[in-house]
């Protein structure tokens, strides 16, 4: 599976987790360069607190694209640290 966004792939493997019909990606398979720190944080009553991503390439930024799990609840464990993407963002095969 691959993310992209304007023409970049953001992630690539073949080692993603589906959870609610999303794609998370493993750490390591993330071009975290593209990626700065949003600073928002929402909340899932399954899966915990969720932080985000901007998404930037050639300088265009796509906020709150991408969101993680750092600490989720032990429902979601599988997911913890996994990168998943939306706004925008194509996942592909």
């Amino acid at each position: 599976m691959k993310a992209i966004w304007h023409n970049a792939v953001i992630a690539e493997s073949d080692k993603t987790v589906v959870v609610e019909s999303n794609h998370y990606f493993p750490p390591s398979a993330v071009h975290v360069d593209l990626l700065k720190n949003s600073g928002t944080h929402t909340f899932c009553p399954w899966k915990g607190e969720a932080s985000y991503y901007d998404v930037i390439v050639n300088g265009q930024v796509n906020r709150d694209a991408a969101w993680y799990y750092p600490d989720p609840k032990t429902e979601a464990s599988q997911i913890k640290g996994y990168i998943a993407f939306w706004k925008g963002v194509k996942i592909v095969e």
